[in-house]
């Protein structure tokens, strides 16, 4: 369709134009649409977990192994604003990075993206780094979270400076990394579920390196989302002068 209304303004045959600006191949339209449905499914799976403490109990779910800490009030704080608040988070990112929807809609991009970036610089940075102070894992876990936590406020302010700066690529480069920090919380979840076995792992240790495991591969999958977005120009360059030889 892109290709169509490209097309539609200019005297160049349509062949010729969607050679300049093909189509997304349809793997990678599929690998989008999963991903997007992972994170939307996740995070309502998420949302049934963070319902079970509207109880205000202190031994259930995750609570349960915190049981050194959860008579401390500044820790049950924070642990409450993080997990009431980190599933918005995820829905905020979700819209973001669609090209149709910055196009359509730029103005309701402005205001998701500020309360995104509120959210997690103001509310969840500092509930984080007080929770990562107590974090599972030994100091496996706890250096992992706090490294997780600098990185997220980094990321997400690098991103807002570059916008003020008008430099909308690298803007959209760091959103993505401050968003892959974001859903660690969902890949260490899936790690979780699929590899974690009570009588076979210990379980600080296990979580310790869950931490880490998750977000070296949110990070490297930003990775790839970068390289795919800037090959794509050069294809698109190369295409365009082989078309003029060929003219």
């Amino acid at each position: 369709m892109k290709t169509w209304k490209i097309w539609k303004n200019r005297s160049e045959p349509y062949w010729k134009i969607n050679r300049l600006y093909p189509m997304k191949p349809l793997g990678i339209k599929i690998i989008k649409v999963s991903a997007l449905f992972l994170v939307l499914l996740f995070s309502i799976l998420m949302l049934k977990t963070i319902s079970q403490y509207t109880s205000l109990e202190k031994n259930i779910g995750f609570l349960a192994f915190k049981q050194q800490v959860v008579n401390n009030p500044y820790w049950m704080t924070f642990f409450y604003i993080h997990i009431f608040s980190i599933t918005l988070c995820l829905l905020a990112g979700l819209t973001q990075f669609s090209n149709r929807f910055l196009t359509e809609n730029k103005n309701l991009h402005k205001i998701i993206g500020k309360i995104y970036v509120y959210n997690i610089l103001i509310i969840n940075v500092p509930a984080c780094f007080v929770l990562g102070l107590f974090s599972n894992g030994g100091i496996i876990g706890i250096t992992g979270f706090l490294i997780q936590d600098v990185l997220w406020a980094y990321f997400t302010v690098a991103a807002i400076l570059c916008i003020k700066n008008g430099n909308v690529n690298a803007h959209r480069m760091y959103m993505i990394l401050s968003y892959a920090v974001t859903t660690t919380a969902i890949t260490f979840r899936i790690i979780k579920n699929l590899f974690y076995h009570e009588t076979r792992h210990d379980y600080q240790l296990f979580y310790g390196l869950n931490v880490w495991a998750a977000l070296i591969i949110n990070l490297f999958i930003a990775y790839l989302i970068f390289r795919k977005e800037t090959l794509l120009p050069r294809k698109i360059n190369r295409r365009k002068e082989n078309t003029k030889t060929e003219e």
